[in-house]
């Protein structure tokens, strides 16, 4: 058994030097032995005995998780949609920026030169409103005419590009078609086709 003897005012026990006296292992003896205060169990803490549990899931939960999967794949698919047009957007966005800048600031004679070239246009779409064809031809027609007049650089490089990618797809469909007329397997007159 423990006993501790010290002062009679608890707030100065902490600062008085307080003799303890424990029972020996054999308490029928009647001896007692002083034992320090750090010795004491009292003063020390114990080791934990816990372990941690992990708690069940709810029910709610349970509901998140299966919410979560469903719909990991349509994530997944926005995500890389978003990822293939977030630079066209950018794109488109960085052009409107240009043109409001171009416009806010246009160069001498651009609106009388566009007023010409939307009235080409106009008239193109009054002259061939008989068929649907014209309706076509006839606007399309005036406005690269007029727009030919006002920026005769551009409309040569166009003109130049537009005639080589032109003269390209003629000379590729020209290949197709002869390689569908004319198969490279017909053997040749009088000779045998087992012999080379």
């Amino acid at each position: 058994m423990l006993k501790v003897t010290g002062s009679t005012m608890p707030g100065a026990q902490s600062l008085l030097p307080v003799t303890v006296y424990a029972a020996a292992g054999d308490e029928e003896s009647g001896t007692t032995t002083p034992v320090h205060r750090d010795q004491l169990s009292l003063y020390t803490a114990p080791e934990p005995k816990s372990r941690y549990v992990e708690p069940e899931a709810g029910q709610l939960e349970d509901t998140v998780a299966t919410l979560r999967n469903f719909l990991e794949p349509y994530k997944d698919w926005c995500q890389g949609t978003y990822g293939q047009i977030k630079p066209k957007v950018q794109s488109v966005v960085r052009f409107g920026n240009d043109t409001y800048n171009f416009l806010k600031n246009p160069p001498q004679d651009f609106y009388p030169r566009a007023g010409v070239i939307a009235f080409t246009g106009a008239l193109g779409l009054f002259l061939g409103r008989s068929s649907r064809v014209k309706r076509l031809i006839y606007p399309a027609g005036l406005v690269t005419v007029s727009t030919s007049l006002y920026y005769p650089e551009q409309a040569v490089g166009i003109a130049k590009s537009t005639g080589d990618s032109a003269y390209e797809r003629a000379v590729q469909t020209y290949a197709a078609v002869e390689k569908m007329l004319r198969p490279d397997n017909k053997p040749d007159k009088g000779k045998d086709p087992t012999k080379p």
